[in-house]
């Protein structure tokens, strides 16, 4: 009977957990829309390739344009001579 009230137990802990997510930003591009959804939860959209594009997709939304902290820019090659 102890087993069957620990498992009933153990089972309702389980469901009551909320999703874990694992990173809020993708490598998509270098501009998030960070859109919030009904309950309080949110979520970025990296596909946004420069800011007037991610402000023109959030008129109208509750949501925010934010820079992509993991996006890969081009960094220029630095050699290791000196210039002459």
């Amino acid at each position: 009977m102890r087993t069957l009230r620990w498992m009933i137990l153990g089972g309702a802990a389980i469901l009551a957990m909320p999703p874990a997510t694992a990173q809020t930003y993708n490598y998509g591009g270098p501009v998030c829309l960070q859109k919030w959804q009904w309950g309080g939860s949110y979520y970025f959209d990296c596909s946004y390739t420069s800011w007037n594009q991610c402000t023109a997709a959030s008129v109208g939304l509750a949501a925010m344009c934010v820079e992509n902290p993991y996006f890969a820019r081009a960094q220029a090659r630095v050699s290791g001579r000196r210039p002459r």
